[in-house]
């Protein structure tokens, strides 16, 4: 955490977010410190959610007090895939239920929006990309997303547009004037969707400019919709995480001014 936090200031980064298992690693507390003492906004803390498993609660309620603590901009939410589904291991007794499944969904956050309102903590459900649906989100679209966080009020659900989950959805546009006009976008991620990809799915996202995504398009539509919060890069691969850190942020930097600040 604390190498991260100082890759940020050296290299001008305003914000950063944060993940729940290095917060834990640094400590809460710790974390806080460093955070502020480096004058960074936290922009995210990820994650919360997998609303699909029965015991749901208890750590989705830490992780709302966690991103209280931090004044995160929102708590990402993951929702989870099919019961009984576990990522990275063999099928045993599962549900393909899925309708059943989204419906748990709903049912969860019923219990834990006004959680999170009394903390004003912003939770931002994150449709994933299909490929993604057994094992980590049944939200597979943006417009699912945003039919979830209609019951509450926006400052309480909000929705993540990340450009891997989304960039195949013919309704993308569409559904992120939706998003805005509703009040919706509480954050939006950057990376590249890699081809091919590689055999752990996961890790199939690269730096922008090296995959299959049309930025400009989908930046200009999110900053036509009124979106000006915080844009995160957030990339799952095994050569970018063994690379230089420093050479990492300083492309990162490079490709963003060029492909996302221009669009």
């Amino acid at each position: 955490m604390a190498e991260a936090v100082d890759g940020c200031v050296r290299h001008g980064l305003e914000a950063i977010g944060l993940w729940r298992q290095e917060v834990a690693a640094q400590g809460l507390d710790e974390t806080v410190a460093l955070v502020g003492n480096a004058g960074l906004r936290v922009s995210s803390l990820c994650r919360g959610g997998f609303l699909t498993s029965p015991d749901f609660e208890a750590d989705n309620r830490l992780a709302v007090d966690e991103a209280a603590a931090l004044g995160a901009a929102c708590l990402v939410m993951v929702v989870g895939g099919l019961p009984g589904v576990v990522p990275g291991e063999p099928l045993g007794e599962i549900s393909r239920d899925l309708p059943a499944a989204r419906a748990r969904v709903a049912e969860a956050l019923a219990v834990l929006a006004p959680y999170a309102a009394e903390r004003g903590v912003r939770l931002a459900l994150e449709p994933l990309h299909p490929v993604y649906c057994a094992d980590r989100a049944v939200l597979s679209t943006l417009g699912q997303a945003l039919d979830l966080a209609a019951p509450y009020a926006p400052e309480t659900v909000g929705v993540v547009i990340d450009t891997f989950h989304v960039w195949w959805d013919p309704q993308v546009f569409e559904q992120i004037a939706r998003a805005g006009a509703e009040g919706r976008i509480a954050s939006y991620q950057v990376c590249d969707f890699l081809s091919p990809l590689p055999a752990d799915v996961l890790l199939g996202r690269g730096m922008m400019g090296d995959g299959v995504i049309d930025f400009g398009s989908l930046t200009g539509a999110v900053t036509a919709a009124g979106y000006a919060g915080d844009v995160e890069v957030e990339i799952f691969n095994a050569d970018v995480w063994a690379a230089d850190p420093d050479d990492v942020v300083s492309t990162m930097k490079a490709r963003y001014v060029s492909l996302i600040e221009g669009a």
